[in-house]
């Protein structure tokens, strides 16, 4: 038989047997090996952002903390378990919160305090 036979079963898996391997990781299988699931990026970010909000930054890094894990934490829910991260988007989430909250009420006890007499402020020339 030569390899120009149309007929010819040549290099074709026959009937009934495994289907060759196509490179990369296998699928996912239920307690088997498979791909592990990726970080989504925005959710790193969203922690950055949202520790450098509570340490130093306040509401310049709070705010976009608090977009961004709410888009992160959206995103790897509909990624079907591919993206993995949504302890991370959390995170970042409620770190941009409670650190926006936390400046907001500051700036109105500063008010408070200004309007009141209680904080002076006195700038002293020599």
């Amino acid at each position: 038989m030569s390899t120009s036979d149309p007929n010819s079963n040549a290099g074709l898996p026959s009937y009934g047997s495994t289907p060759p391997p196509t490179g990369g990781y296998p699928p996912q299988a239920p307690g088997g090996y498979g791909m592990p699931a990726q970080n989504n990026s925005k959710a790193v970010v969203a922690l950055v952002l949202g520790i450098l909000a509570f340490v130093c930054c306040g509401p310049f890094t709070g705010i976009p903390a608090f977009i961004v894990g709410r888009k992160a934490k959206r995103e790897i829910e509909q990624s079907q378990g591919t993206q993995s991260g949504a302890g991370l988007a959390t995170a970042g989430w409620i770190l941009g919160l409670v650190s926006s909250i936390l400046f907001v009420l500051g700036a109105i006890l500063w008010g408070i305090l200004l309007a009141t007499g209680s904080a002076e402020f006195t700038f002293e020339t020599y």
